[in-house]
């Protein structure tokens, strides 16, 4: 019978095991697609025996959304840390648009993204991705708020975060096929001065090229 000193070890190994299979999960997913992405394949990428990986994730689906589950997780953290360090002030609503949107256009978002389009067409992955994803909304949209300092029971700032969040995803749905970063920062640009207008206690709507001070 394993003693506890020895169960300790066994479990480090354990959650080195998951976190190698996540990791591959996620690079094979950005690198060959769903349809390349077999248990298979990301076992040998994460140097795990395919009996190991079958013990932790007996599925494509539960492997791929624990993969989405375990990254979105760490990349919220990765988020507070960066926006922690931005200084207060009329520029913080600019950086934290940029940062957020650096996250819709990275491995996870193209990751995720594979998954949406799988999921249409393959019931068993969107039984386990529609609650995911309903989850990663809530704490994304959350994480937004929090990031903005703002106080989303004022009417309209929870409309106006969810639009940031629509916008940006679509953008980095854009971004997908040609590089379309000068288009994304124009339209960024023009969407910050209506954000802080939107989001600044009992300001009036943003005139036509009008812009925040600096």
């Amino acid at each position: 019978m394993p003693t506890a000193s020895t169960r300790v070890p066994q479990q480090e190994r354990s959650r080195a095991t998951q976190a190698r299979l996540l990791e591959a999960t996620v690079e094979c997913l950005v690198e060959h697609g769903w349809s390349g992405t077999t248990t298979t394949v990301v076992a040998a990428r994460a140097g795990v025996s395919r009996g190991a990986q079958l013990h932790h994730y007996p599925t494509k689906a539960a492997l791929v959304t624990a993969a989405v589950t375990h990254l979105t997780e760490r990349r919220a953290v990765e988020l507070r840390t960066e926006a922690a360090a931005l200084p207060a002030g009329p520029r913080r609503l600019d950086r934290v648009v940029d940062l957020l949107a650096a996250a819709f256009t990275g491995p996870l978002f193209v990751a995720a993204l594979e998954l949406w389009v799988a999921a249409r067409t393959d019931a068993e992955l969107r039984d386990a991705l529609v609650p995911l994803e309903a989850r990663v909304g809530r704490e994304m949209h959350r994480l937004t708020v929090e990031l903005l300092g703002v106080d989303e029971r004022r009417p309209g700032v929870r409309e106006a975060v969810q639009a940031t969040l629509d916008l940006l995803r679509g953008l980095g749905v854009a971004n997908l096929l040609s590089d379309d970063s000068a288009r994304r920062a124009a339209l960024l640009r023009t969407w910050k001065r209506q954000l802080a207008a939107l989001l600044t206690p009992d300001a009036g709507p943003p005139t036509p090229g009008s812009a925040r001070p600096h």
